[in-house]
């Protein structure tokens, strides 16, 4: 038996054996499910248009220069740091995804403050269990409806960059769905 992905690359490896479709652990608390949450959503949208390996490989520096992806840092981030972080070759520099993190930063703050959470966004949109898992990777949607609704509850929201695809994409990474293919380890 072979994994979905990340033969070949021990990095990889690891976070398909230990961290990409698995539900964060219910034990923790508010604030660091919701910064876990965050990080991947940020993640997720720089990883549009590149490759996963890619962010993987520079999820430390963005780990760094974005504050831990804790929120109430990350959302007073000012020009000064976004152009500071346009300099950085440590991670992925678009100045679009860049703001897009800071302004996500804030709309999660704001839907905090509203009664809200990212949590509960990604479980009122977790589509019926499949029957079975796919035979194949090939066989998994880019998208779903659940993820198109996600993506535009995030934008009522105030989330920025997260489309359906991107929302799919999180919804794979915290095990709201569960696309491991039939006969992964």
């Amino acid at each position: 038996m072979s994994r979905c992905f990340g033969e070949g690359d021990p990095l990889y490896a690891d976070y398909h054996d230990h961290e990409w479709g698995r539900p964060l652990p219910a034990d923790l608390p508010f604030a660091e499910r919701e910064r876990l949450l965050f990080e991947r959503v940020s993640l997720e949208a720089f990883q549009s248009g590149l490759s996963w390996i890619t962010i993987l490989r520079k999820r430390p520096a963005f780990r760094e220069v974005f504050a831990g992806f804790e929120p109430r840092t990350v959302a007073a981030f000012d020009d000064a740091a976004v152009d500071q972080l346009l300099t950085d070759t440590r991670i992925v520099r678009n100045g679009a995804k860049i703001r897009a993190t800071i302004a996500n930063a804030r709309a999660l703050l704001d839907l905090h403050a509203a009664g809200g959470s990212l949590g509960a966004l990604l479980r009122d949109h977790t589509p019926a269990r499949r029957g079975s898992q796919p035979p194949e990777w090939s066989a998994l949607p880019a998208r779903t409806e659940e993820s198109a609704a996600l993506a535009r509850a995030l934008a009522a929201a105030g989330f920025r960059f997260v489309g359906p695809t991107t929302a799919y994409a999180t919804m794979q990474a915290v095990g709201v769905v569960n696309d491991h293919v039939a006969g992964c380890p």
